[in-house]
């Protein structure tokens, strides 16, 4: 175990997630060091207190990063032993690839909702929205390009600008119904957007279909926003789709890991 916590403080001070808690990015990162470490089933981990000191964070966050791993069955407690690796832990390459595809498919039914009641809205807003609340969408716009340029990942900015379209509609319940569905889109734009953030082209592309967006509500245009929309929404399925292996071995599992295990069952 002398490798298990060679672990940089700067592994979780660099760690920007937008989605999950301390105890939820603990659990993650000692995950990926059990893969790092290439342990196997049955290690034997470090005492709560000697992580808790590692992480300089508190015995009660490291027991609820323990509780999520307990939780998908990565570690299982031993009475008067300790706590270890369980049998179910899974070699790096079969979990990457497991993630993947439940995010994946998670992630595409969010979006697939969002397609339909994001073009709905922006239709709406074209030929609702008062000069107020266009200047309202347009600030919102800069914002997340302000951010953005920054470095910062811009998903409350993001989700603002949609809230706002929403609100244009002059239809409360609209803005109710996207404000229910908020901790899914807050979570769903946590992962677009880290995947987004990786590749140049994708940002930009994403800033134009904003701006798309924007300039259809700007001139009226239902017809126009309805689309802009809906290609927004198609195209963020498409580059979630192009995410590479690396980012869901990194930051892709990570932030997946609430929708994935809040996704309805029948």
């Amino acid at each position: 175990m002398s490798q298990f916590l060679k672990l940089a403080d700067v592994e979780i001070k660099k760690t920007h997630f937008s989605a999950g808690n301390l105890g939820t990015r603990i659990a993650n990162t000692l995950l990926n060091q059990f893969h790092a470490d290439n342990l196997n089933p049955n290690t034997r981990l470090p005492s709560e207190s000697v992580i808790a000191k590692h992480f300089k964070v508190s015995r009660t966050v490291v027991r609820e990063a323990i509780a999520i791993l307990k939780k998908d069955e990565i570690l299982q407690s031993r009475k008067g032993s300790g706590t270890f690796i369980g049998e179910k832990f899974k070699p790096n390459s079969e979990l990457v690839n497991e993630v993947a595809e439940q995010s994946v498919h998670a992630l595409q039914n969010i979006i697939e909702v969002r397609r339909g009641v994001e073009s709905e809205i922006a239709a709406l807003a074209a030929i609702r929205r008062t000069p107020g609340q266009l200047s309202d969408i347009e600030e919102a716009l800069r914002k997340i390009k302000k951010v953005t340029d920054a470095g910062q990942n811009g998903v409350e900015e993001d989700v603002r600008f949609h809230m706002l379209i929403a609100q244009a509609t002059g239809n409360p319940y609209w803005l109710k119904f996207v404000d229910t569905f908020s901790y899914s889109l807050r979570a769903a734009t946590s992962v677009t957007r880290a995947n987004e953030d990786r590749r140049l082209d994708f940002a930009q592309q994403v800033q134009e279909e904003h701006e798309a967006i924007v300039a259809a509500i700007a001139s009226g245009d239902a017809d126009q926003a309805r689309l802009a929309a809906s290609i927004h929404m198609i195209n963020a399925a498409e580059r979630l789709k192009l995410a590479d292996r690396s980012f869901w071995k990194e930051e892709g599992s990570a932030l997946a890991r609430d929708i994935v295990g809040n996704t309805p069952h029948d």
